[in-house]
């Protein structure tokens, strides 16, 4: 059996190997006409259409900007492989051939980079079963999501019927803090549970040259930030991880009146667990005491983004399992602290068990700009690396000894 295992580990690997070349070119296709979250329609037809000629019925959300794929045989179970399709509205100012030709949007995130990998694996799949190269049955699914940055996507794609007859999901996201040839896996909690802020200021607007006349909200909205910053980390356990960022200020039209309101919008980052309440209940409290300093008006609101990732613990071995035998045992490094980031794989959790890991994609040769960077760029062998992890814990998973 253990050689029937590896010989099968092997034929996936050396049918993700000669996909390499299918691999480059779909993600540079997609980094090079890349769509926004909400706009993928695309980028969900050329997924669709290269799935359809390899033989496989993939099919669109009726949405028409997700595609879901199914093997044809299998097992008892079903495992699903998730990849992200959605660029951002950053500029991207690499000069490489298939640099973006969209002003103002990218693949600053690595979501081409994912799509790629998960079409490699399930591709390599679909190959070794047809040739029947696999120790045993593997069932798999493929969901090819919209609007991860928005955390919609999920949520739609769960709408869709994605998780249902799922039996686990798994994942993985591209890191440019790790080399190529190194994989990053955590247990337990992965990423942070985020919430978007919203703080609406009001006040009288009057001239520039008159404050005095005036219930200035710029003037409220720059102690509104200060002491966000300045309290709410003085108030948390420091062993309980807080972030609170403002990343949008609007307000005004000319530089000599002074508006009647100014919006702030941010988000809140926590681990979840009782600090996530209490941070929104000190924000509203600072709030309450600016108005009534100010004698302005102040409203706050929150809109609940993706719910922390938790790693399964039965998942999260196997991935270190399949990583091992990809990258070698010292390619596996544990993370010690999870990240602070949102993802909205965590969306598919609240229903079956799933497990993401990071992929190392920087080098010499691609350099390591940090995610959403209008320079993000990645030395293209993680593909194959990542394709094979992601088919190695599909066939992993599927053991008929696993499913006992």
């Amino acid at each position: 059996m253990i050689d029937t295992v590896g010989k099968g580990l092997e034929a996936v690997d050396g049918f993700v190997e000669s996909l390499g070349g299918t691999m480059s070119a779909v993600r540079r296709r997609l980094h090079s006409c890349p769509e926004p979250s909400g706009e993928e329609h695309g980028t969900a037809a050329y997924v669709l259409e290269t799935l359809r000629e390899a033989g496989l019925g993939a099919r669109l959300t009726d949405t028409r900007r997700g595609v879901i794929v199914d093997s044809e045989g299998g097992g008892e179970r079903r495992i699903g492989l998730r990849a992200d399709m959605d660029a951002l509205r950053i500029g991207d100012a690499k000069e490489v051939p298939y640099r973006s030709n969209v002003a103002g949007v990218m693949h600053g995130c690595g979501h081409d980079a994912h799509t790629a990998i998960v079409m490699g694996a399930v591709l390599a799949l679909s190959e070794a079963e047809r040739a029947g190269a696999l120790p045993w049955p593997v069932r798999w699914r493929a969901v090819f999501q919209p609007a991860e940055e928005t955390n919609q996507g999920a949520i739609e794609m769960v709408g869709a019927g994605a998780v249902d007859g799922l039996d686990a999901i798994i994942s993985l996201h591209v890191d440019p803090s790790r080399k190529v040839g190194q994989v990053g896996v955590r247990e337990g909690v992965f990423t942070a549970a985020c919430d978007e802020l919203e703080i609406r200021i009001e006040g009288r607007g009057g001239h520039a040259a008159r404050p005095h006349e005036s219930l200035d909200p710029i003037a409220t909205a720059a102690q509104v930030i200060s002491s966000i910053y300045l309290f709410v980390p003085r108030a948390v356990d420091s062993q309980d991880p807080v972030v609170v960022t403002i990343g949008q200020i609007r307000g005004g039209e000319s530089p000599n009146v002074i508006p009647r309101e100014v919006v702030l919008r941010g988000t809140i980052r926590t681990l979840g667990g009782p600090v996530r309440a209490q941070t929104k209940d000190h924000i509203r409290q600072l709030a309450r005491g600016l108005a009534e300093a100010s004698g302005t008006r102040i409203e706050v609101g929150f809109r609940p983004g993706p719910e922390a990732v938790v790693n399964e613990a039965g998942l999260t071995q196997l991935a270190r399992r399949a990583a091992a035998g990809v990258v070698g045992s010292t390619g596996v490094q544990e993370i010690a602290r999870p990240s602070m980031g949102g993802e909205d794989f965590a969306n598919y959790l609240g229903a079956i068990p799933g497990c993401m890991v990071r992929l190392g994609t920087s080098s010499e040769l691609a350099g390591g700009p940090p995610l959403h960077s209008p320079l993000f760029d990645i030395d293209e062998r993680a593909l194959g690396i990542g394709a094979r992890i992601l088919a190695r814990m599909a066939v992993m998973w599927s053991r008929p000894e696993e499913q006992a």
